[in-house]
């Protein structure tokens, strides 16, 4: 059973206490996506407190979320998160750093949703690239930064993010196994058709 207003408190509480979460215009786009592809398996890079893991199974009912979260406190909170929300079955949280998870992994995925840290993007997309399936689908949130990638004006301190940006987007248009757009919503979602 699934509880809306669980996860309707997870995003204010998150909100609040200045958790990055899923913007909502960037969520009503994945949505669609998930209606769409109607993904059985998921993994998401960047837990945080389990609001966008919960989000995808709301909207695809039969997927099962692995998601990996550096911060074992945000993990934990994740956990207690799905509990509330009645999706612990569907949710797998992997707490570690995914720098080292990733190549673990062998499962083969329908959809991968990155958002977590700016600076390994380039090494998240080899690892999602290798673990999508053949059609499946590649999500990069906050692609955009703020506007920052697209724009020539960098503070010192995202300089290393947006760079890394950039050889993402780099990456993504010039994999001759992707088909990528990048659409300007919320912060910039990249999406990357996988053809193998």
């Amino acid at each position: 059973m699934f509880h809306k207003n669980e996860l309707e408190k997870v995003k204010e509480k998150a909100l609040e206490n200045h958790i990055p979460i899923i913007m909502d215009d960037t969520l009503d786009v994945i949505i669609d996506i998930l209606q769409k592809e109607n993904p059985t398996k998921i993994l998401e890079i960047g837990t945080a407190v389990g609001y966008s893991a919960s989000q995808f199974v709301r909207f695809a009912p039969n997927a099962i979320v692995d998601t990996i979260e550096l911060d074992e406190e945000k993990a934990n909170q994740a956990i207690e998160n799905v509990k509330k929300i009645g999706i612990a079955d569907k949710v797998n949280i992997l707490i570690g750093n995914a720098v080292e998870i990733l190549p673990t992994l062998q499962s083969e995925y329908d959809m991968i949703f990155i958002d977590a840290n700016k600076g390994k993007y380039p090494f998240f997309l080899q690892e999602a690239i290798r673990l999508a399936k053949n059609d499946g689908l590649i999500l990069a949130d906050n692609i955009l930064y703020k506007g920052y990638v697209m724009s020539d004006y960098n503070k010192h301190k995202q300089r290393t993010a947006v760079r890394h940006l950039r050889e993402y987007i780099q990456m993504a248009k010039e994999n001759e196994n992707l088909e990528t757009e990048i659409l300007e919503v919320g912060d910039g979602l990249a999406i990357s058709r996988v053809k193998k």
